[in-house]
């Protein structure tokens, strides 16, 4: 077992899965994989289980019945990962939009000491995004002002999916307590992580428009991160974070 888990929820992405598994594989660094699948009907759950029975040590599989959503994956993923004793958590998404390779400069920021959380940013140096419509792009970057104006976050992109977590944070938070899920979550996780007294730090990163599937974009989780950001101010306000 290596010291380091990658985080990957998944719905209908069998066309990226296994390539993706074999580049984390593939990485000098050495990580191992949970894939949280939830009940993918194009049998995404079945590819990753071909791959454990090559990597039974380096692969695991959460298979949960139906779409629970984004922020309950990644919640079972951090049980797994502490549970398991991995020191270092990282999240990714399976498209292809985060980078595998980018994954050891978030892993060595951790791992140096320069921050209990390492944030791969699409906004840290301008803009690096490329496929994105305009309109996404604007609604993008302005949810990520809007949702550091209200909580006061010290880092561009609020609502990076791609981490790197120091288990002692995971520790300190109450998972329980942790309400989002879409977009929404990752805001929520760096706010609870940045008042809990740990130091968040950006990496930049390309961010590309996902190669394979559909987006998972929807209304209801904009609408959700609309209001996440006021009910994480005022619960910090009044001291029940």
């Amino acid at each position: 077992m290596n010291d380091t888990l990658v985080i990957i929820p998944t719905y209908n992405e069998a066309h990226n899965i296994g390539r993706l598994i074999d580049i984390l594989l593939s990485l000098n660094i050495g990580v191992d994989v949970l894939v949280v699948d939830d009940g993918s009907p194009d049998g995404t759950a079945d590819l990753v289980k071909q791959k454990i029975s090559a990597n039974p040590d380096r692969i695991h599989l959460i298979e949960r019945e139906g779409k629970l959503g984004l922020g309950t994956a990644y919640v079972a993923g951090f049980r797994f990962a502490l549970s398991k004793k991995y020191t270092y958590i990282c999240e990714m998404d399976a498209d292809f939009s985060h980078n595998p390779t980018d994954i050891p400069r978030l892993i060595e920021t951790v791992k140096s000491g320069d921050a209990d959380v390492a944030v791969g940013s699409r906004y840290s140096k301008g803009i690096s995004i490329v496929n994105w419509p305009l309109s996404r792009l604007i609604l993008s970057y302005c949810a990520n002002l809007y949702a550091r104006f209200i909580t006061g976050l010290p880092i561009k992109d609020t609502t990076a999916g791609f981490k790197c977590i120091h288990r002692k944070v995971l520790e300190a938070l109450n998972l329980d307590k942790i309400s989002s899920n879409g977009y929404a979550f990752q805001i929520e996780i760096h706010f609870r992580a940045w008042k809990a007294g740990f130091s968040l730090k950006e990496v930049s990163i390309i961010f590309r428009e996902r190669e394979e599937g559909v987006s998972k974009m929807s209304r209801s989780i904009v609408r959700e991160a609309v209001w996440r950001v006021w009910s994480l101010k005022f619960k910090s306000l009044v001291g029940s974070l």
